[in-house]
């Protein structure tokens, strides 16, 4: 008896705690340390890695470097600080698995479908 007692007590309070579970699976906060991406960019496919320390490489499918330099988080968007001269450019971030994708928006108002890909190494051309 008291065993089912127990197991009762347990479930109602799974059961109650399973909407706010989901809501936080729904607003966890998105990981782009040791991720890699896909898209297109200006007609080309394209790929970023950003490595374990926030260092990001940008390189077309085909192997041309676009730029690099370090990511962060700044108030849930991904904020990029190029190395190559750029001005750093913002962008809606979304916690999305591998294989993933969502539409994120410069803080121009660009739209840019992006991907979720497994993690890849990329170098700096040379």
């Amino acid at each position: 008896m008291r065993l089912t007692i127990c197991l009762t007590a347990a479930l109602a309070l799974a059961a109650s705690s399973a909407p706010a579970l989901a809501k936080a699976a729904r607003t966890a906060t998105p990981q782009v340390n040791h991720t890699s991406w896909s898209y297109l960019y200006q007609g080309k496919k394209t790929r970023m890695t950003i490595d374990a320390d926030g260092n990001y490489i940008e390189n077309t499918v085909s192997g041309k470097h676009l730029d690099h330099g370090t990511a962060a988080l700044k108030d849930g968007k991904i904020c990029f600080d190029s190395k190559m001269g750029q001005p750093e450019q913002c962008w809606t971030m979304k916690a999305v698995g591998v294989g993933h994708s969502f539409v994120s928006t410069s803080d121009k108002g660009r739209k840019l479908r992006v991907t979720r890909v497994n993690y890849i190494t990329l170098k700096m051309p040379g």
